[in-house]
C-alpha cells in the first residue's frame, strides 16, 4: 500500500465550521482494478475515490458487487490487479461483521489486547480499556466473557477493540448485519456519537439501504461485477438522523430504485 506523510484529522464539526476540506485525503483511490486469478473474474474496475479527513462514507451495493473486497484492499488484506490505494496515515481499524472476540478473555481483556499489541504500556492498558468501553457504553461488563454478553454487547466490544488500535481511520464490513433491527439501530446511534466525538474517517459497507441513508455523509452506490461506483449521493450533515426520519425515507426510495435499476441491468 502506498502511503504519504500523516495529516491531522478534523472532526466533521470542524471541517463544517471551516467550509473546507484537508488538502490530504484520508484515502485515495485511483484506478483501482481487482481480478482473482489470470484468468479468474473481473471483480472490480476503474475505482477513483477520494474520502476526505472526518468523512463518514458507506459503501452500497447487492451482494457479490466487491465491497469487501475493495474494503479489504483498503486494509492491506488484498492487493489490486491494477492501480493504487494510499492511506494518508499508513494504516487503518478494520472491524467485521463477526466481533471475533477471544472466548476466554473478557471484554476488558480483550480491549487490552488490542492495546498490548500497540505498545501501550501495560500499567495503562486498563484503565484506557476502560475508558474506551466507557466510549461504547460498556464499562460495567468489562468483566464478563463473550458468551456472557448479547450480540449487540460483543459488537461493540468489536468497535472498543478497533478504537483502541488508534487509527484515524476506521473500516467496517457489515458490522452490525446480524442483530436485530431494534439493537442494530442503537448501535448506529452509538456510533454516530463516537464519530462525532473522535472525527475519525469511516468506510462503512453494507448492503441495508435504510443503513447506508441512516449513517453516511455519503452514499456510494456499487453495480455488480465487475464492480464500479456508479453513483454518489452526498447528505447535509444537519445531525443526528433516525432511520424512521422522512429524510432517511425520502433517501432510502432514491437510492433503492438506482440499485435496482441496477440489478435489472445486470440481469440481463
Amino acid at each position: 500500500m502506498n502511503t504519504t506523510t500523516d495529516a491531522p484529522v478534523a472532526t466533521p464539526a470542524t471541517l463544517a465550521a471551516a467550509g473546507t476540506t484537508s488538502a490530504a485525503p484520508a484515502i485515495r483511490i485511483e484506478g483501482l482494478g481487482k481480478r482473482f486469478g489470470a484468468a479468474g473474474p473481473v471483480v472490480l474496475e476503474d475505482i477513483n475515490l477520494t474520502i476526505e479527513p472526518g468523512e463518514f462514507v458507506c459503501l452500497l451495493g447487492a451482494s457479490g458487487c466487491g465491497k469487501s473486497t475493495l474494503l479489504n484492499i483498503i486494509a492491506g488484506l488484498e492487493h489490486p490487479t491494477t492501480g493504487t490505494v494510499t492511506v494518508t496515515s499508513g494504516s487503518a481499524a478494520v472491524m467485521f461483521q463477526e466481533s471475533a472476540l477471544f472466548p476466554w478473555l473478557t471484554a476488558g481483556r480483550n480491549v487490552e489486547l488490542a492495546l498490548k499489541l500497540r505498545g501501550v504500556p501495560r500499567a495503562r492498558r486498563r484503565t484506557q480499556a476502560l475508558e474506551l468501553l466507557d466510549l461504547v457504553n460498556l464499562a460495567d461488563a468489562a468483566h464478563k466473557r463473550p458468551h456472557e454478553l448479547s450480540g449487540g454487547m460483543r459488537q461493540r466490544v468489536a468497535l472498543a477493540r478497533s478504537l483502541a488500535q488508534d487509527r484515524k481511520v476506521l473500516l467496517m464490513d457489515e458490522p452490525f448485519a446480524a442483530l436485530d433491527a431494534i439493537t442494530r439501530d442503537l448501535l448506529h446511534e452509538e456510533l454516530e456519537r463516537i464519530w462525532r466525538e473522535t472525527g475519525r474517517t469511516i468506510v462503512f459497507v453494507t448492503h441495508n439501504v435504510r443503513e447506508a441513508a441512516r449513517l453516511g455523509q455519503r452514499v456510494l452506490l456499487m453495480t455488480s461485477r465487475p464492480g464500479r461506483i456508479v453513483n454518489e449521493w452526498r447528505i447535509d450533515d444537519t445531525g443526528p438522523r433516525r432511520i424512521e426520519s422522512p429524510e432517511v425515507s425520502r433517501l432510502a426510495i432514491e437510492i433503492t430504485d438506482q440499485l435496482r435499476e441496477e440489478i435489472r441491468r445486470n440481469a440481463v
